[in-house]
């Protein structure tokens, strides 16, 4: 029997590839964010008493790196992945694959650039702090080898591919903690316990993390060699571009990418430079104090909740290619129906997620960091800012593949403008809570205004939405209420200090409340009707009719 071509071969619904990629990518941001979480164990015990300090230090050397590392990369493995898509859904292999390897040399490039900037002004980011300094220069390494990482991911993702992406995510992170746990074992117990070195080598663990996964991503693209050339050879080869504006066209692509890629560091970029000085405006607070509860919510309560704010990235990568794919077709329904499906899966996985982590905050906080009651209030609330994270990452996704790119950025600085406007006066209200609810503020104006938009422009089913929502919220509270009636309970019987009560809390409440929620939307059909029915087997094994 012939070999069928890649041409020939059965083509998956977009809801059945969205699923499918949501999955892969899913369980490689859950299993890489969860790693990240739990290297804090270990690393906080070998740290001691300088913990607070030395986690303060990272966080603030992280959150820079970050937007370097966006501006690094210029936006353009998004830009890649978009723009792959849609010259594949011409059937224009041949120029996706030029404008992959143009892409890609480019890359190498800005790598060496960006690493060069953030070496030579790291001083001037760390406003002269030596230790902060180093921490930064540390970081520019990575800079050299990721952007071509990412855009090795984004060439895959363009082609709905998500498993190589999901997989060398995760090798990229267990071979930076395993790098940055030995390292801080060694300095921190066996060497001069210098915590600044060990900050040091942790952040530099980001290199050793992005050699891995850049090698692994190598090894498939070139395994993948033959069926690349096969759909190359295919393509109707109508489009003759040069490679200055296949450049162009990537960097017009790109610079919405940055821009929005960056807001969520940005937000907290601004809690790190204002939050500080504005609370020891207002507060008699120590210059020490002040670096440790900044550590609480924008390192502490932010590692935990990038682990949900994660199942949000992974949606949003799957359903860009498709929709600017569906875009490409000038399929109006297509569109519609996929904006509606992605919606619809963000609120039935990311909501109980949320609200879940906001019921187990206690045993979830003291199993990671300790038992810190100002700490466990800060997780609490920064659950619900998860909520409004993961929705922005979604809803701006959606508007760039569906070429709404000036529109998504406007908003975007509309929402960042309440977040600037109202730091101030919510530090002096609420005190340490300030910055927190300030960037709920400005992140719930800009998605209001992003769900409008989608509204007007392609007449989702908003009314559907809704009305699934509702039963979403209800089921997601239910579970709340009964998950904190368990760990109040628990914490009468066993010392809700001790990290192995914690760790029995945990257990038992995830198990009731994934257990009830999982209950009500397979009970009721939501699942069936939002994520499809293949559901129904699973409805059939658990004996619920």
């Amino acid at each position: 029997m012939d070999k069928k071509t890649p041409a020939q071969r059965p083509q998956r619904s977009a809801k059945e590839q969205m699923l499918r990629g949501s999955a892969w990518m899913t369980a490689g941001s859950i299993f890489s964010r969860i790693l990240g979480a739990i290297y804090i164990v270990p690393w906080r015990v070998w740290m001691g008493a300088a913990f607070l300090t030395a986690n303060a230090l990272f966080t603030k050397g992280y959150q820079i790196y970050s937007v370097f590392l966006i501006i690094g990369t210029a936006g353009i493995p998004s830009a890649i992945s978009k723009q792959v898509a849609h010259y594949n859904a011409m059937n224009e292999y041949k120029t996706g694959l030029r404008l992959f390897r143009s892409g890609a040399l480019l890359m190498a490039a800005m790598g060496v650039v960006s690493c060069a900037v953030l070496w030579l002004l790291a001083p001037i980011l760390a406003v002269h702090d030596p230790a902060l300094t180093r921490v930064f220069r540390s970081l520019a390494w990575p800079l050299l080898l990721i952007p071509l990482l990412s855009i090795l991911r984004g060439f895959f993702q363009g082609y709905n591919e998500m498993a190589p992406s999901a997989i060398s995510q995760f090798i990229e992170q267990v071979a930076r903690i395993v790098y940055m746990l030995l390292m801080t074992f060694a300095i921190m117990r066996l060497g001069d316990h210098d915590y600044v070195s060990a900050v040091t080598q942790s952040t530099f663990a980001a290199f050793v993390g992005a050699a891995f996964g850049l090698g692994l991503l190598v090894v498939y693209f070139f395994g993948q060699r033959s069926r690349f050339a096969e759909l190359a050879a295919q393509s109707v080869d109508d489009i003759h571009i040069s490679v200055t504006q296949i450049l162009i066209d990537i960097f017009k692509q790109a610079i919405p990418f940055i821009v929005l890629d960056s807001t969520i560091n940005l937000y907290y970029i601004v809690d790190q430079y204002t939050f500080q000085p504005l609370l020891q405006m207002w507060y008699r607070v120590s210059d020490m104090r002040s670096d440790e509860i900044y550590a609480l919510f924008a390192g502490n309560a932010n590692k935990l909740i990038m682990i949900v704010v994660s199942l949000a990235v992974a949606m949003a990568v799957t359903a860009l290619p498709l929709l600017a794919a569906a875009a490409t077709r000038g399929d109006q329904r297509e569109v519609a129906s996929q904006v509606t499906s992605t919606l619809q899966l963000f609120y039935i996985v990311m909501i109980p997620a949320a609200v879940g982590m906001a019921a187990i905050a206690t045993p979830l906080y003291v199993l990671f960091y300790g038992y810190d009651q100002l700490g466990i209030h800060m997780l609490e609330l920064s659950s619900l800012l998860a909520i409004l994270l993961g929705l922005f990452t979604v809803l701006a996704t959606l508007l760039q593949g569906l070429f709404h790119n000036k529109l998504a950025i406007v908003e975007m600085l509309a929402g960042f403008a309440v977040k600037f406007a109202l730091q101030a006066p919510l530090i002096y209200w609420t005190n340490v809570y300030g910055s927190t609810l300030a960037s709920m503020a400005g992140m719930l104006v800009t998605c209001g205004l992003m769900l409008h938009t989608l509204r007007v422009e392609y007449h989702y089913k908003a009314r559907q939405t809704m009305r699934r929502l509702a039963g979403i919220v209800g089921f997601s509270l239910v579970m709340f209420l009964a998950v904190r009636v368990i760990v109040t309970s628990l914490s009468l019987v066993i010392n809700p200090a001790s990290a192995l009560a914690s760790m029995v809390m945990l257990v038992v409440a995830l198990v009731v409340g994934v257990g009830i929620y999982a209950y009500a939307i397979l009970k009721t059909r939501l699942a069936d009707l939002i994520i499809g029915t293949r559901v129904a087997g699973l409805r059939r094994r658990l004996h619920i009719r």
